[in-house]
């Protein structure tokens, strides 16, 4: 599976979605006006990656599984 080009991008996908996660919990951690400027952005990146990281998920299943 680690050789699979598809998983690959899938996986760094979700890496992605965890690192700006965590990015948006650091800034609300932070707090002030950087939690200001920054948190509907990081939100709004969250779940634009999020959906990226699902349709390559999807897209994964179903060609792997022969559908």
């Amino acid at each position: 599976m680690r050789d699979d080009p598809l998983f690959m991008v899938m996986a760094v996908a979700m890496i992605a979605v965890v690192a700006i996660l965590l990015f948006g919990i650091g800034s609300f951690a932070k707090g002030g006006e950087f939690n200001k400027k920054y948190a509907n952005k990081a939100m709004r990146w969250r779940i634009g990656a999020q959906a990226v990281a699902v349709v390559l998920i999807v897209l994964f299943v179903l060609l792997r599984r022969g559908g």
